[in-house]
């Protein structure tokens, strides 16, 4: 039988090269470098590097280093018009005549600027009056150079496209993941076995991996950050942020129906040996999405079958071959920190990276832990140093986290959906705990007095009977 994890196991919630100008007063010019970018530095001097000249523009790395955690710090919308004034002041762009020369080289950095930006964090523009911004300082620029007229044009279009395909949002779990109690097998118009849509376990394990990467792709990067908003001690008030974190928080639902839906499987069969046959599927389903690189699917598989109503079925586990199982356990056990998954991953993230198929590209990493993982990085360290000034190497680390998931989840499915099985795993009803408990203990018996009183209670308050 397998080991049943405890809640402690689970957790559900380039160079960098800077600008050429002055320390801010107060700052440490000498201080040491970290891969070319101040340790750490004021908000405005980290604002400053972020803004663009006829000679100076910054570092990728950078850009997405600072408009990622800024938002610790002040609010995107604020950002962008420090960012837009600090502009038109620099380049003078509120005087009649402008140096053309001068601008035409810094209008291409700034369009440059505004690509990155709205193309990483599209939803920084959700807000009306941040376009306004933008169309301001271009509309300034303009007359030193035909083309950026239409080049802001067909950046706002793509900006739009974007957020309109951010906002339809992937296949909805709006009902289908509250559980419900039932034991009796629910009539064939509302639910059929998984078996009956989808028996090939190299197919669902395609399909999963499908939903994966649909979920994945609506996770905005800056969701890791605020999700961990707290108030800045050097601000006001607390920065405000409305949804911000819905596809994180869908993502993990997704997870938790999963390991549902897998011990709902398990359990509503009459016969052990139809348990059996179920639970063995799930393993080669399992070992499949571990080959594949999907190791969300894999943890809510394993998290499924070793859920205490679907672990306490001795009987039907004596039927199973559980070696495959243990081996897929052991690659997930949380013991060292889930060592043994991050030696995996790390596998899997060097394949991804001298990969020539796109089915070799795929890392979905067990996102709890990569939640949690961000969230102790975010408490271990202090955002800002008791000089007041931004802890920016911690950003740094930060950044390299998310920008490594990010990477992952641009990554193209390359196998072809089938709507019947992904509607199927959407919209399948689940036992809820106390429906799995009376479903295992109906089909083997308590073991022991507690067990007893339980299957009593539960067949007095589910199905009416003493």
């Amino acid at each position: 039988m397998p080991r049943t994890l405890t809640a402690s196991d689970m957790v559900t919630p380039g160079s960098l090269s800077p600008p050429p100008i002055d320390s801010t007063e107060g700052e440490q010019a000498g201080q040491p470098l970290l891969d070319g970018a101040p340790s750490s530095a004021s908000l405005e001097t980290l604002i400053q590097h972020l803004v663009p000249t006829a000679d100076y523009y910054p570092e990728k790395a950078y850009i997405f280093t600072f408009l990622l955690s800024s938002r610790l710090f002040i609010e995107p919308r604020e950002l962008l018009a420090r960012v837009c004034h600090l502009c038109i002041e620099q380049q003078q762009l509120d005087k009649p005549v402008l140096d053309k020369a001068r601008v035409r080289k810094f209008g291409a950095k700034l369009l440059q600027l505004l690509a990155e930006w709205t193309e990483t964090f599209p939803r920084d523009f959700e807000e009306e009056s941040t376009i306004g911004h933008l169309t301001d300082v271009v509309g300034r620029i303009s007359p030193c150079d035909e083309t950026y007229g239409n080049r802001m044009h067909q950046l706002l279009q793509t900006l739009h496209q974007k957020l309109a395909s951010l906002g339809q949002g992937p296949e909805g779990l709006v009902g289908a993941d509250k559980p419900i109690s039932y034991r009796t097998k629910p009539p064939a118009s509302i639910h059929r076995e998984l078996l009956g849509v989808c028996s090939d376990p190299y197919t669902l394990a395609q399909q999963l991996t499908h939903v994966e990467l649909e979920r994945l792709r609506h996770i905005g990067p800056e969701e890791f950050v605020q999700a961990f908003v707290n108030k800045d001690p050097l601000a006001g008030t607390k920065p405000r942020f409305n949804d911000k974190t819905n596809n994180v928080e869908a993502y993990v639902k997704w997870f938790n129906r999963l390991c549902y839906l897998v011990a709902t499987e398990i359990c509503m069969p009459a016969k052990k040996k139809q348990r059996a046959q179920v639970i063995e599927f799930f393993i080669d389903v399992a070992r499949e999405c571990f080959n594949i690189g999907n190791f969300n699917s894999l943890m809510a598989i394993i998290s499924g079958m070793n859920m205490s109503p679907v672990s306490r079925l001795k009987k039907t586990w004596a039927k199973v071959k559980t070696a495959k199982f243990f081996i897929l356990e052991h690659q997930m056990d949380p013991t060292g920190n889930f060592c043994n998954y991050r030696t995996a991953l790390r596998g899997a993230a060097h394949r991804s990276l001298t990969a020539h198929s796109s089915r070799e590209k795929i890392v979905i990493p067990f996102f709890s832990l990569l939640i949690k993982d961000i969230y102790f990085l975010n408490e271990g360290c202090a955002n800002r140093l008791p000089n007041g000034h931004v802890n920016f190497e911690k950003f740094l680390e930060l950044a390299k986290q998310v920008g490594e998931f990010i990477t992952w989840k641009q990554v193209e499915c390359p196998f072809e959906q089938d709507p019947s099985i992904t509607h199927y795993l959407y919209t399948a009803p689940i036992f809820s705990e106390d429906g799995l408990y009376l479903a295992s203990y109906e089909s083997e018996s308590p073991e022991n007095q507690t067990e007893k009183e339980r299957w009593k209670s539960l067949r007095s308050s589910i199905l009416g009977k003493t």
